[in-house]
């Protein structure tokens, strides 16, 4: 509750009338009966505790990042009336200013402020900390309000169309959710609509739930995108550039995912997403690579392809030039095999059968993604 200024004034302020008692004079012991009068009172000052209820509300909750988010306080007095108020709301690591008009009993304000959202990741936003000090700030008492509640900071993206694979009988993505025999898998539970086939009902769950519903079915032979980053802290020295290249994986995952197809994404840590193809997965994507980070490990973003599943598109996001043998060394695994570079050192020769795409931003990748597309 005492700042280190109070303290100091406590302790002083008892070595005083201690010297003073000692030395036989009453100057000093009246010094020191003031100064800890005053931290008393300051004491007093910082005690009454304002009853404020706090809602929070976070527009919108999710944000790519740098666009504009907003955090809303609806603030409702229950007890006596209050003067304005300063405070501030905790938005991760940073503390974000906040102006509490006067409140007169039962009375309550709605305060708007914007949050933080330069740089990716899941952002607790609050609680409120009301902060209540003396004029001499000797005491200070610090009080929180508020539940606090999330902000998720998507990696941006740029519109990234689907690559073909290779095997043209794929290029044209699933038509509907009733793939033909042979190639069609389980993926779902959803209730009947108009124009499904009966054969198609559940009646198990139909008869749980007193709701016709129906299996939802995905084309198996859809190729995947595979998205393959690396994420070892050493491969990445400017933050900034892993940072793009997060933004890279999830333009070229969520291109491919709005078509429908089916996506992976990897670290050398292991799986990050695996969608099969659906209206959702963008969300799931972008939701996934919200968290991801740079973190030491053994294996490198190659060492983990190898323990995936062969077939469709593979995209590797590494600035490591050596690499590139290595995922030369796969790609008779794949249909396809692109290497994004975002910001390289020095040129590099693309082994046959990979292309190289450099970037240094994502409208020059969306652009350069363009040319791939067409020149195949």
């Amino acid at each position: 509750m005492l700042t280190p200024l109070g303290w100091g004034t406590a302790a002083g302020s008892v070595l005083l009338y201690a010297a003073g008692w000692w030395l036989g004079y009453p100057e000093p012991a009246v010094l020191a009966v003031a100064g800890l009068a005053a931290v008393g009172a300051a004491a007093l000052w910082t005690l009454p505790r304002p009853k404020l209820e706090v809602g929070r509300e976070i527009a919108p909750a999710r944000v790519e990042r740098g666009e504009p988010a907003v955090g809303v306080l609806h603030v409702t007095n229950r007890g006596r009336g209050v003067r304005g108020l300063s405070a501030e709301d905790a938005a991760g690591s940073t503390p974000v200013a906040v102006d509490i008009p006067r409140l007169r009993p039962g009375g309550g304000r709605t305060v708007t402020y914007r949050l933080p959202t330069s740089r990716r990741g899941e952002i607790p936003v609050g609680p409120l900390r009301l902060v209540r000090a003396d004029p001499l700030r000797l005491a200070r008492r610090v009080r929180e309000y508020g539940a606090p509640r999330v902000l998720l900071v998507r990696p941006r993206t740029v519109r990234l169309a689907l690559l073909p694979s290779g095997r043209a009988h794929h290029l044209e993505g699933p038509t509907s959710d009733r793939s033909p025999a042979g190639t069609a898998t389980f993926h779902a539970l959803r209730e009947y609509v108009i124009g499904d086939e009966l054969r198609h009902i559940h009646w198990k769950s139909s008869a749980r739930t007193g709701t016709l519903m129906v299996r939802q079915l995905v084309d198996a032979s859809l190729p995947t995108t595979t998205v393959v980053l690396e994420a070892r802290p050493g491969s990445w020295p400017e933050p900034d550039d892993f940072e793009l290249a997060v933004d890279a994986a999830a333009s070229v995952a969520s291109g491919a995912a709005s078509a429908s197809f089916p996506v992976r994404i990897l670290t050398g840590d292991g799986q990050v997403a695996d969608t099969r193809g659906g209206p959702d997965d963008v969300e799931v994507l972008l939701d996934r690579l919200t968290s991801v980070q740079t973190r030491e490990g053994p294996r490198s973003a190659v060492d983990a392809v190898r323990r995936v599943r062969p077939g469709g598109s593979l995209v590797v996001i590494t600035p490591d030039a050596a690499e590139l043998g290595r995922i030369a060394a796969v790609r008779s695994r794949f249909d396809r095999i692109v290497v994004l570079r975002v910001r390289p050192r020095e040129p590099a020769a693309a082994p046959p059968g990979v292309q190289i795409v450099d970037f240094t931003d994502l409208e020059g990748l969306a652009e350069a993604w363009r040319r791939l597309g067409s020149a195949r």
